[in-house]
């Protein structure tokens, strides 16, 4: 079954220039319906106004990281079944492993390119 293109995705970084390149990354890729937060704070709030089919979060953030953003995501009901993408600069195995144990979808290094986020998106949504 193909992914819908007006799935809503929510992108949460601190970094501004960072969400517009995630932004553009996914128009190239067809997928209009994106909302930006600047934390993990921000995210869970606009996950409580309306459905995302999509979250793709940064790891390093203030005042709430996303791996905690991520754990919390998990831990709640409503929303533990979302997709999620963490982004990271950080490939220290650690991490990943502990992104992992929490209940990340997917895993991206930065930098990082359109393919790369398709490859990641297919993977955890099918094709498109």
């Amino acid at each position: 079954m193909a992914v819908d293109k007006n799935l809503p995705i929510l992108i949460v970084d601190d970094y501004k220039t960072m969400l517009r390149i995630i932004r553009n990354l996914l128009k190239q890729l067809g997928f209009d319906n994106v909302e930006e937060a600047t934390d993990g704070t921000m995210a869970l709030e606009k996950l409580r106004e309306k459905p995302f089919g999509l979250v793709i979060s940064d790891w390093n953030m203030e005042p709430m990281t996303g791996y905690e953003l991520l754990k919390k995501v998990r831990a709640d009901e409503q929303f533990k079944a979302i997709p999620f993408i963490m982004i990271t600069a950080e490939s220290k195995t650690e991490n990943v492993v502990a992104a992992k144990e929490a209940g990340v979808s997917n895993y991206i290094v930065k930098p990082f390119n359109a393919e790369t986020l398709k490859a990641k998106i297919v993977s955890v949504l099918g094709q498109f």
